[in-house]
């Protein structure tokens, strides 16, 4: 990349507005952690100690002695789940990214401590979206399954969808995409199919038992008795039945089995044009803090979250004196060629335009696209709609739809209305989805939409020649408000797989290093190919 000049910060961290948002944003991260740590404890205690005196390691535990030494975890979804009713966060599944044997892989692991480690309606959810992560990124799936397969009373829920999970790992292998299972314990029913389905599958000795149906089923099925052994244990799977690949010792000779496997693989990653060498930013990260709004409503400069996440705080900044309500330009993350679109105020005609021809550029260069959302939707009335708001709008839609280079998207405050669709919200496929803590997202802002139907319903009843009872319209708007504000949480998204997670806007750089790795698994190719667009 051609030197060029850093971007200059104009941030006061003495400043009133500073500190204010630097003291909201820490007690918002404060929660993050909080929350977070709760998504690590299982299914309690009791279950957790007598996993324990099984003589078992936890599921956080196998998971950290597959990885390498030293290697990142990039966890996904740690709090799907969050707020529903019989759910811990993370909905009973451990994923996300990580080095095994020096190749990234995609890490499964079913949380066994909680109800066996089975499957609910979030985790089904989440599951589907590791399955997405692994086949769009080419990663290699490894499972570490102890699972009692389907959760029964919420069967109605998960059971036809559910068996997209299997089917996804059958096509993955025909894409060349390797899916291991190491079986810990028991894996019943559908949990049965996971290492029935892998391409390779390793069972732990006296521990794995996979069986689609246990001994008392078989028993009022068929009058048949077998223990659990003879039905489905390692043992079997291994010298009778052909399920299992390998017989592990225990627990860590079941691990040393799959990084083993992983080593031997000749799949190698496509050449990327990360630079080997790049420059940290110029501006400290813990400043995210106080750069961002912890109020959303409140417009702070793009440019500084920029300065503080591109290598060397050099931002490449593209039509800069046209449609400056959307910043977009050219940058290095981690060595890695991206192409930046930022928020920086509602989206007007010109900046939509400008969007548009910026992904064709990046597709034409094949170089990844980085969204920083923070977006109020499209600027509305007379005057812009006679300049063609939805003509540009949807050109910029046209292309984030059909744009081929990963995406990554990072919502760095609101995402309302259609300005989640323009800026690559979860419905336009980004490879990668993260959240800072202070996100919103809704149709609209919470006072607006209650507003909106307020002036509904009144001129309704007006036009019905009913009277108007204002302080029943006022207790009606008052509840519509509250529960779009509720429903506009991060933490409401986040558990319904809205996003990959909620992150520390601190590690902006670090998580978008990982999954811009993680991308160039599979090579970048961009289009020139693209639909109809009014001009």
């Amino acid at each position: 990349m051609v030197s060029l000049e850093p971007l200059r910060t104009a941030i006061d961290p003495q400043s009133d507005s500073y500190r204010a948002n630097y003291d909201a944003m820490s007690a918002l991260v404060d929660r993050l952690r909080a929350e977070l740590k709760r998504s690590t404890v299982g299914g309690g205690e009791k279950y957790v100690q007598r996993h324990i005196e099984r003589g078992k390691l936890l599921p956080r535990e196998r998971v950290e002695m597959l990885l390498d030494e030293g290697s990142y975890f990039l966890e996904i979804a740690p709090l799907a789940g969050i707020g529903f009713e019989d759910e811990i966060p993370g909905a009973r599944v451990i994923g996300g990214i990580g080095l095994v044997s020096g190749r990234e892989c995609m890490i499964i692991a079913n949380e066994a401590t909680a109800k066996g480690g089975s499957t609910g309606e979030a985790g089904l959810w989440k599951n589907a979206r590791l399955a997405d992560i692994a086949r769009e990124n080419c990663l290699t799936s490894i499972m570490l399954v102890e699972s009692a397969g389907a959760d029964l009373p919420v069967q109605s829920k998960i059971f036809v969808p559910g068996g997209r999970g299997f089917r996804e790992i059958t096509r993955r292998s025909k894409l060349r995409i390797p899916s291991i299972s190491v079986v810990f314990g028991s894996s019943t029913a559908g949990g049965a199919y996971l290492p029935g389905m892998s391409d390779y599958v390793v069972m732990v000795k006296k521990q794995a038992q996979v069986f689609l149906a246990g001994p008392p089923l078989v028993k009022m099925a068929t009058g048949e008795v077998s223990t659990e052994e003879e039905l489905g244990g390692a043992e079997m799977h291994s010298r009778i039945s052909g399920l299992s690949d390998y017989l592990a010792e225990d627990e860590l000779d079941g691990i040393r089995i799959a990084r083993e496997i992983v080593a031997n693989f000749n799949l190698k990653k496509p050449p990327t044009p990360q630079q080997a060498d790049f420059d940290e930013p110029l501006y400290d990260a813990d400043e995210l803090l106080g750069v961002a709004s912890a109020d959303v409503r409140v417009p702070f400069d793009v440019r500084e979250v920029i300065a503080r996440i591109a290598d060397g705080s050099r931002f490449s900044e593209f039509k800069a004196e046209y449609g400056p309500t959307l910043v977009i330009g050219f940058a290095r993350i981690h060595g890695f060629p991206v192409g930046i679109l930022a928020n920086n105020g509602v989206l007007m005609s010109e900046s939509s335009a400008k969007g548009a021809q910026f992904i064709e550029l990046c597709n034409q260069q094949d170089i990844p696209l980085v969204f920083l959302q923070n977006i109020t939707g499209f600027m509305v009335g007379k005057t812009y709609e006679e300049q063609g708001i939805i003509r540009n709008g949807a050109k910029l839609i046209n292309a984030v739809s059909n744009s081929t280079v990963p995406a990554i998207n990072i919502m760095i405050g609101g995402s309302y209305g259609a300005g989640n669709y323009a800026m690559c919200g979860r419905a336009y496929e980004p490879r990668f989805l993260f959240t800072w803590p202070n996100h919103r997202i809704a149709v609209m802002g919470p006072q607006q939409l209650s507003g909106v139907m307020d002036i509904i319903k009144r001129e309704s009843l007006i036009k019905a020649g009913l009277p108007v009872d204002e302080e029943k319209l006022a207790a009606s708007r008052a509840a519509l408000e509250s529960q779009i504000q509720r429903e506009s949480d991060c933490y409401f998204a986040t558990a319904r797989l809205w996003d990959d997670g909620i992150i520390d806007p601190r590690d902006t750089r670090t998580v978008l290093g990982i999954s811009l790795s993680a991308a160039y698994n599979r090579a970048v190719e961009g289009t020139m190919a693209w639909g109809v667009s009014r001009h």
